[in-house]
């Protein structure tokens, strides 16, 4: 699957970062079981590359995807690791020349029309807009819309699932990114049924 592909799968792909490997694959299954099936798994624990692996590995269901994508090196990590597509908070000219014919379908982020520009010279056309509530919220992102048309995006960074309906409502926005889904509390707990419940929710979250 393309980014586009695996960024339309749901309206909301959870931002997850996970300190326990053995709770990754229960995860990842209440998570499907909620309807969301694409998930980021943050590279900021020891612990996510052996998650991102045991996701790919147990849960077929679901596609798991490596968030904090900084380097090169850490591209082709999670690719070995079995992740089925890379995403960064940022984007360096750097990175975004590696990625473009690279191992995994790659999202980079951008908070500026320079940045877009930068990337869309590249070849780039699916961006993640971050940190969204703090880069000017949907008041910018929906300006942007105008110059560049052919942009889409996957807003991520301070949306909760009160403010995400404002952001589905935009036209250039293919899903929201968010950690509410998976609440710190709930995931140190296992409650795993309170997680898929809040994955319903927000696979409910249609695009109008």
């Amino acid at each position: 699957m393309g980014i586009d592909e695996i960024l339309r799968l749901a309206p909301v792909m959870p931002v997850i970062t996970i300190d326990d490997p053995a709770k990754a694959v229960p995860l990842a299954r209440a998570l499907a079981a909620g309807g969301l099936k694409a998930i980021e798994i943050t590279l900021r624990t020891p612990a996510a590359l052996e998650a991102i692996a045991a996701i790919a590995r147990e849960v077929p269901q679901c596609v798991p995807g490596a968030g904090t994508v900084l380097t090169e090196r850490d591209l082709h990590a999670a690719a070995r690791a079995g992740a089925k597509f890379a995403v960064s908070p940022g984007a360096t000219p750097a990175l975004l020349d590696v990625a473009r014919p690279g191992p995994l379908p790659y999202l980079p982020a951008v908070a500026t029309a320079s940045e877009l520009m930068a990337a869309m010279e590249r070849g780039y056309s699916t961006f993640k807009f971050f940190p969204a509530a703090y880069a000017g919220g949907t008041g910018a992102l929906g300006a942007l819309a105008g110059p560049f048309p052919a942009a889409r995006f996957c807003p991520t960074g301070g949306i909760d699932a009160a403010s995400a309906p404002a952001w589905l409502a935009l036209a250039n926005v293919l899903c929201v990114g968010g950690s509410w889904v998976t609440p710190r509390d709930a995931l140190a707990a296992g409650d795993f049924a309170r997680i898929e419940r809040l994955a319903r929710e927000a696979a409910g979250l249609a695009k109008p």
